[in-house]
């Protein structure tokens, strides 16, 4: 009708207005609403606690207890040291995982920034220690090889084994963060509410034109769609067992269609933390195992003109690393090192500061949005 189409231009209109709420546009628009939209949710956060103070009050006390274990001398304190690395160990992963996946802004790609050069190092020590028995401390910290030498050659499960407890811990950490949008979606479905998050309402676009779809984008969201909501359990594991950037997709279907909650998030996290993790963790120690990194290096020699000149410093970086796992880095870093750290360290820092600008961003819209959200229902009442 001509009424929901002149309300579907200005929600278009709306959300247009809202995408141009950014830092580089209109900064002090920007930070005023991401400190309003921060005041917001502080609130909201703190009211759900108080209605779950039972659950609070028991967490308090559980901590107070460990609290207690923790400082009393004992015979137990060698455990409890252990228990506390191995701890901070898998949330330092878990909490990479969920920031990789979590839906703020665009997300942080903790597996090319993190996780893939842990498995990497990893993967070139194993092999030039020809042992993954590496002495803990310093490990994982670093990365030193140990006193006694290995005989025979190390295996490709070996290395597998050394990196699947982070691994892991990283998958699951990515499954938890695929999370806010099941919620998302089953809410809505519940209350017969219509969210206004694009998302969803491409969805449900996408539902209402399912017959009539020609791009291959929507009929790619179409296969996934009726792969998890047809096959089930094994459609959301194949889903989630491969890279697939339409998995938010999935998230969204479950909820719609009211999936249980243990058989979307069983599936998530053996798809994720198991099967995927395996796949890429396996793709990586391949790529950098000593042989092809070797012949790497080479092709790069063989490009005209610029290959020995960008050759030279992966040789002297590969060499440092060298000299690191046995000891001899004291004697003095060759200069290629600190060119290559250099460049990874400035590419860390500008995707840490791009993804908190994402958050920023992200917030100041959502906090746009209660404003016509406002808007709106202060004109229906009238």
């Amino acid at each position: 009708s001509f009424a929901d189409s002149l309300l579907n231009e200005r929600k278009r209109r709306d959300r247009e207005e809202r995408l141009n709420i950014v830092l580089w546009r209109q900064p002090l628009v920007t930070l005023q609403y991401f400190f309003l939209e921060t005041l917001i949710s502080l609130k909201e956060w703190t009211i759900k606690l108080w209605h779950r103070r039972s659950i609070l009050v028991s967490l308090l006390l559980m901590l107070a207890v460990l609290t207690a274990t923790y400082y009393v001398e004992g015979t137990h304190q060698q455990y409890v040291r252990y228990m506390e690395k191995k701890f901070f160990w898998c949330a330092y992963w878990v909490g990479l995982g969920i920031l990789s996946s979590v839906g703020l802004g665009t997300g942080l790609h903790t597996f090319l920034l993190y996780l893939g050069p842990h498995i990497a190092s990893v993967t070139l020590a194993a092999y030039e220690c020809n042992s993954v028995n590496f002495p803990e401390p310093p490990y994982p910290d670093q990365i030193i090889c140990p006193d006694e030498e290995a005989e025979g050659s190390i295996s490709l499960w070996a290395i597998i084994s050394k990196v699947r407890l982070e691994a892991c811990m990283w998958g699951a950490g990515t499954a938890i963060g695929e999370l806010p949008p099941y919620f998302m979606a089953r809410a809505a479905r519940l209350s017969g509410a219509e969210p206004d998050d694009e998302e969803y309402q491409e969805f449900e676009e996408m539902l209402e034109h399912a017959e009539t779809a020609q791009d291959f984008a929507s009929r790619a969201k179409l296969a996934v769609q009726n792969l998890v909501q047809k096959v089930g359990f094994f459609g959301i594991l194949a889903c989630a067992s491969i890279p697939n950037p339409l998995f938010d997709l999935a998230g969204i279907t479950c909820g719609h269609f009211l999936v249980p909650f243990w058989t979307f998030f069983g599936a998530t996290l053996i798809g994720k933390a198991v099967i995927k993790m395996h796949i890429q963790k396996l793709f990586v120690i391949i790529t950098f195992s000593k042989h092809i990194v070797e012949q790497m290096v080479s092709l790069i020699g063989a490009v005209p003109r610029v290959g020995p000149s960008l050759q030279k410093p992966f040789r002297e970086y590969l060499e440092a690393q060298r000299l690191k796992l046995h000891h001899k880095a004291d004697s003095g870093a060759p200069q290629g090192e600190n060119w290559l750290s250099w460049m990874f360290e400035k590419l860390v820092i500008a995707m840490v500061c791009y993804f908190i600008l994402s958050i920023i961003n992200s917030m100041a819209q959502s906090y746009a949005k209660r404003l016509q959200q406002k808007m709106y229902s202060e004109e229906k009442t009238k």
